[in-house]
């Protein structure tokens, strides 16, 4: 391998990696890309101002009163000040405490602060501008340094303010940067909420929309969020005048041709009662059971408006239908009984499960349960079942598999597909798979 494809596997793995922990939800990753920037920013800020401006401040101001105290050794050689002249001259001109203390050791050197830049800088410029022997102490009063200086003779005692040679107001400059930090911080979160707010709109829209329910939304955000909500309507409109239109039309159609068939149910009841006028009323019949599952699977349930049902109790209602045509049906539910479902499409649905299951087994189960976000409903039969190849073909119109099925039931094919036009009409759909019982299961889940 190359060092280019290296270096490629290498830069891939980090975005792997960076992408698994990154936020997933847009609110999330719009404030990450305002605050990061930010927040590196202010970091350099810090760093650059801590590096350059505080530490040069701070060995500045050590230096000046470095050289006040070596002004003061010298003019003790020179002139021989003694201590009560060094001691105002010291407070007059320079604005600290001197005095002279008898000839003696050295305190034993203290341990250096953890945060040791004042520190560090007077022991370096007192090095520097002194050369005898001296002790200092940054940390023993917090307002004010010590310097003793061995002058052999005598030791000279300074004590100094902590401003005179440190930066201390330099904490204001972080405090402020900070705490203007946090507010564009606030004011950036509460922006964002407002423009996020407009999209998760739009989605739960979009989502609500499709598992059939009616939801109020209008446009508003930014002008392309606005755009995009136009669009959303627009489509909503033509999708809704576009089923409008097919229904109406599927309307009339089913009036002219039951007009047609109940001539020909007139007709043939005027007819003496014989074998092939008995043959041509049993046609005529299974022509108008057709039609009708025709113009339902066309027309669909388009009309009903979503609405809170007792998931239980719709259960219950099966059972009771399947147990009068003389199966054995056994109901379980678990979880939240009412769930925001079309409920007579939903019935329906169910219904042409449970005929499915009634037309091949003896033994139905039906089983069911909701949680926060799907509601799942299992009819289980214990019939010759589905091979597994063959499960989706099923739910074409007017497919019926021989081998699988008895196609003599008087079936028109269209069960499985309207079940499952209504499934996904609810934002979910129809799964079929082998049952506990030895048939067929098949499962409907839908969005709540």
């Amino acid at each position: 391998m190359t060092a280019a494809a290296r270096l490629l596997a290498a830069w891939q793995g980090f975005a792997r990696a960076l992408a698994s922990v990154m936020p997933k939800g847009l609110y999330a990753r719009s404030l990450l890309i305002v605050i990061a920037p930010m927040v590196l920013l202010q970091s350099a800020i810090v760093v650059v101002f801590m590096e350059r401006h505080w530490n040069l401040v701070t060995f500045r101001l050590s230096n000046a009163v470095s050289q006040d105290i070596a002004a003061l050794i010298d003019i003790h050689r020179e002139f021989g000040a003694d201590n009560a002249k060094l001691e105002e001259i010291a407070r007059r001109r320079f604005g600290f405490e001197a005095e002279l203390l008898p000839p003696g050791p050295l305190p034993s050197a203290l341990p250096r602060p953890f945060f040791s830049l004042l520190d560090r800088a007077m022991s370096q410029e007192i090095g520097r501008m002194v050369t005898q022997p001296f002790w200092i102490d940054t940390v023993g009063q917090s307002d004010f340094i010590e310097v003793r200086i061995d002058l052999g003779d005598a030791v000279l005692r300074v004590v100094a303010r902590r401003s005179q040679a440190y930066a201390s107001n330099t904490h204001i400059f972080i405090v402020w940067m900070v705490g203007t930090a946090a507010v564009l911080i606030v004011v950036a979160i509460l922006f964002m909420r407002n423009q996020i707010r407009p999209i998760m709109a739009l989605a739960d829209a979009a989502e609500e929309f499709g598992k059939g329910r009616e939801v109020e939304f209008r446009p508003r955000g930014a002008r392309e969020v606005r755009r995009a909500a136009y669009a959303f309507l627009e489509m909503k409109r033509r999708i809704e005048r576009a089923i409008e239109q097919r229904t109406t039309m599927l309307n009339g159609v089913s009036h002219d041709l039951r007009t047609i068939l109940t001539r020909f149910k007139l007709s043939l009841a005027l007819l003496p009662d014989e074998p092939e006028v008995v043959d041509m009323a049993g046609d005529v019949n299974e022509m108008q059971r057709m039609l009708e599952a025709y113009l339902a699977f066309a027309r669909g349930d388009s009309g009903e408006v979503a609405a809170p049902s007792n998931i239980p109790d719709l259960l219950d209602a099966l059972r009771q239908d399947s147990e009068r045509l003389g199966h054995e049906t056994h109901v379980a539910y678990s979880g939240e009984p009412v769930a925001t479902v079309r409920p007579d499409a939903f019935k329906r649905c169910l219904a042409n499960l449970l005929n499915n299951a009634l037309r091949h087994g003896r033994t139905i189960a039906l089983e069911g349960s909701c949680d926060r976000k799907f509601l799942q409903i299992h009819v289980d039969d214990d019939g010759p079942g589905i091979p597994a190849d063959q499960r989706e073909e099923v739910f074409r119109p007017f497919v019926r598999l021989d081998a699988a099925r008895n196609q003599d039931e008087g079936g028109t094919g269209l069960g499985l597909a309207i079940a499952r036009d209504i499934a996904r009409s609810h934002g979910g759909d129809i799964y079929l798979s082998t049952s506990p019982l030895g048939g067929l299961r098949a499962s409907v889940r839908v969005p709540v």
